[in-house]
């Protein structure tokens, strides 16, 4: 997860580079924020799909005889 971070903080810095010029054509400095967008997206999708487990859940995991963790069919 640390590598998107890391190429989002690239392309932060990129995009406000590009945008901070006065050469810059506002489909460039768009172009620069959209990459930005598209991979704080992909960081949130990344999230969701492995989400943090609670700590009973862990619990669970690594004892699943106790009686904490006994799920009962209805």
């Amino acid at each position: 997860m640390s590598n998107i971070q890391e190429k989002i903080e690239q392309e932060l810095a990129n995009a406000r580079q590009v945008c901070s010029t006065d050469e810059a054509s506002p489909a460039e400095c768009a172009a620069a924020w959209d990459a930005v967008e598209e991979l704080e997206a992909e960081a949130a999708h990344q999230r969701q799909q492995h989400p943090t487990q609670t700590t009973l859940e862990k619990f669970c995991d690594e004892n699943p005889d106790a009686a904490e963790c006994r799920i009962y069919d209805d």
